[in-house]
């Protein structure tokens, strides 16, 4: 990873006076994000008239000398390993990977090997953006462990901000295919509901009344069986295990998820697949977006893997049995 710049020194002008001194910064150095600016100036990266303030919401007055001082960026301490990926685009600013299902996106505590970042800083080198932070270079948006799909990842952090932004801004949409217990009594909806961590159990996420943070997911109903059905699940926000959450929440939790099904009646005409399936049967099968520099309409779709297709065949096999009762 590169050294970052030189300290940034300029003095307040009277135009300039009354504004919060994050926004402004991040009004004058676009390729900070104000978030970035809010951290920097929380660790003490910020001095006014030669005085630390750790305040980003501080208003500056006329002739005050304002200096920021970038910390350096960390060399990455992970390591670079081997794994093939597979890439189904790639240009000197994007790269989008198809992720099969069992691969972490990025390390964590005692999990530093056999990631997607692993695997990307082996393909890109030091070509990967450094916004998301040490551990997570070139990671725009995650995928859970056991989901696979299609994700986009930024070689440099004006890549990695645009896409960003557009994704906050609702530019980026992804569509997920799930199949789960239970059909939904509508062919199509909204569940617009917001999600915190589960206060009886901090590893979960749960759908939470008060505080919490906004999620969108809409649904719509592709096709149906006697036990289960598989659905078009779109994000308008995305947050931590979202779609399985609110599927949950709503009583239609996703095949093969342990974590967020609760307690199903089991009948014997079921199929063992849906009480066998190894993970949760989610998957991220198109993305659109407008490329952060060309701006050109990109799209990029990916069938179910094996394993989800393999559920759907047995669940239309095991609709053709039933019927062929009646």
């Amino acid at each position: 990873m590169k050294i970052a710049k030189e300290p940034i020194e300029f003095i307040i002008t009277p135009v300039q006076s009354g504004n919060r001194i994050d926004k402004l910064l991040a009004l004058i150095n676009p390729e900070y994000s104000r978030s970035y600016v809010k951290k920097l100036i929380l660790q003490g990266g910020l001095y006014i008239n030669s005085k630390n303030i750790k305040d980003p919401a501080f208003k500056v007055s006329s002739y005050q000398k304002i200096k920021i001082v970038i910390p350096l960026i960390k060399e990455l301490q992970l390591e670079a390993q081997n794994i093939p990926l597979d890439i189904l685009y790639e240009d000197e600013f994007i790269i989008v990977i198809n992720k099969k299902a069992g691969m972490v996106v990025h390390p964590g505590p005692g999990n530093d090997k056999d990631t997607l970042v692993n695997a990307l800083l082996h393909h890109c080198g030091n070509n990967l953006s450094g916004i998301g932070g040490v551990q997570r270079p070139g990671i725009i948006h995650r995928l859970d462990k056991n989901t696979s799909g299609i994700m986009l990842a930024a070689k440099n952090d004006t890549a990695h901000r645009v896409l960003s932004k557009d994704i906050s801004l609702k530019k980026v949409e992804r569509i997920y295919k799930a199949f789960v217990w239970g059909t939904p009594k509508m062919v199509k909806g909204e569940i617009n509901l917001n999600i915190a961590r589960d206060p009886q159990d901090r590893l979960k996420m749960a759908v939470t009344k008060k505080g919490g943070r906004s999620a969108v997911t809409q649904y719509k109903i592709l096709k149906s069986y006697h036990y289960a059905s598989k659905l078009q699940c779109i994000l308008q926000t995305g947050r931590t295990h979202q779609i399985r959450v609110h599927l949950s929440h709503i009583g239609f939790p996703i095949i093969g998820d342990n974590v967020y099904t609760r307690g199903r009646n089991k009948s014997k005409q079921m199929p063992d697949i849906m009480t066998n399936f190894s993970r949760q049967a989610l998957h991220s099968g198109s993305i659109s977006f407008q490329h952060p520099i060309n701006k050109k309409f990109m799209q990029f779709t990916q069938n179910l893997p094996y394993d989800m297709k393999n559920l759907e065949i047995e669940l239309n096999k095991h609709n053709k049995s039933i019927d062929n009762l009646y």
